[in-house]
């Protein structure tokens, strides 16, 4: 049944993509379809930005297709996980603002951006934002069940079952300041979210909008998140009974936004000033302080989630996986390689070596 539903899911999202993918490969190639105002960028900024996008979704579908091989399950975990923590980032905090945003304005009657904003048609959104919703709840349905089967025993497990691994102080030491940077970061979203002009200047105030306001909400309720579970899975005394998978998803998902839509916005826009001189792409003051606090508390989550994994699994597969029991011995009249042959399917909880 999961197997089916994975499947299911996995091509669900690879069509999800292709309207996406379509509108920017039109654009690339110079048809500017659904673009009303075509001066209000220049070419060379639009192009490059329809290129690296179109890349961006394009690896979505591969990852969605990988996950619906049979192969998909011997391929590097990394490989797969750093695409889908990516795309967490972007989709989750990305359709959590919108909607929010979009139902603010119908309630209040505060003008929607989207319907006003006279550089794309307003149809261009909704093939857009549609295609991202779908492929949303399709590619990230199809990971929580990938995971489930090749990581289950682990996420299945009460934190403080955990495995004590070798560097598990030494994370401490770097995620505990991490969990701390994405709380203070989330704290900030907020008031912004909220309507404060706390280190903002006077043009970007002007410039806000629903849209605008409920994203912020979106990343500093996220923020709050993740550092939550940075915490908990740090700290597994604080809940020790809470499964893997709860903290685990918080913190996936905060540390993700961060990163994805807080750090490596911050760090596009160094680039941009980097290489265009007399450009001033960056925003200053506190935004652009928060944007670089944010890009290293998600590098680090990153660097230490990955060394985590790797030993998590390593000691999963160091010892039996069957609530700490033990393969019995082998009888006299038992040849010792089928005791440890019977022994064997209770140990293989994460044990491809690829996990890693």
């Amino acid at each position: 049944m999961d197997n089916r539903r994975l499947t299911l899911l996995g091509r669900l999202a690879i069509v999800a993509c292709f309207p996406y993918l379509t509108l920017k490969l039109l654009w690339v190639l110079g048809c500017d379809i659904g673009v009303l105002d075509t001066h209000r960028i220049g070419r060379a900024t639009w192009i490059t930005a329809n290129v690296l996008t179109f890349f961006l979704d394009a690896v979505a579908a591969v990852v969605a297709h990988t996950l619906t091989r049979p192969a998909g399950l011997r391929t590097p975990a990394w490989l797969l996980a750093f695409p889908l923590w990516m795309a967490s980032g972007l989709l989750i905090p990305l359709l959590t603002g919108l909607a929010g945003g979009s139902v603010t304005a119908l309630v209040t009657g505060a003008p929607n951006p989207l319907s006003t904003d006279g550089f794309l048609a307003p149809w261009v959104f909704g093939v857009v934002y549609g295609g991202f919703t779908v492929e949303a709840i399709t590619l990230l349905g199809a990971f929580g069940l990938y995971a489930h089967q090749r990581w289950g025993g682990l996420l299945r497990r009460p934190l403080d079952a955990l495995p004590d691994t070798g560097t598990r102080a030494l994370q401490r030491i770097f995620l505990l300041p991490a969990a701390l940077l994405l709380a203070a970061a989330g704290a900030v979203h907020l008031l912004w979210g909220a309507g404060s002009t706390l280190g903002v200047g006077a043009a970007e105030v002007a410039t806000r909008t629903v849209i605008s306001s409920a994203s912020e909400w979106a990343a500093g309720l996220l923020s709050l998140t993740g550092g939550a579970g940075l915490l908990l899975l740090v700290l597994p005394g604080l809940l020790p009974r809470l499964r893997v998978r709860t903290a685990l998803f918080l913190a996936w998902s905060g540390s993700a936004a961060a990163f994805a839509c807080g750090g490596c916005l911050w760090l596009g826009q160094a680039v941009a000033d980097g290489l265009s001189p007399g450009a001033s792409a960056v925003r200053e003051g506190l935004p652009g302080l928060l944007g670089a606090l944010e890009f290293c508390a998600g590098l680090v989550v990153l660097c230490a989630g990955s060394f985590a994994l790797g030993e998590l699994t390593a000691a999963t597969r160091a010892t039996p996986a069957s609530e700490g029991r033990h393969p019995a011995p082998p009888t006299a009249g038992t040849p010792e390689r089928s005791a440890f042959r019977a022994s064997r399917p209770a140990t293989r909880e994460c044990a491809n070596a690829d996990d890693r």
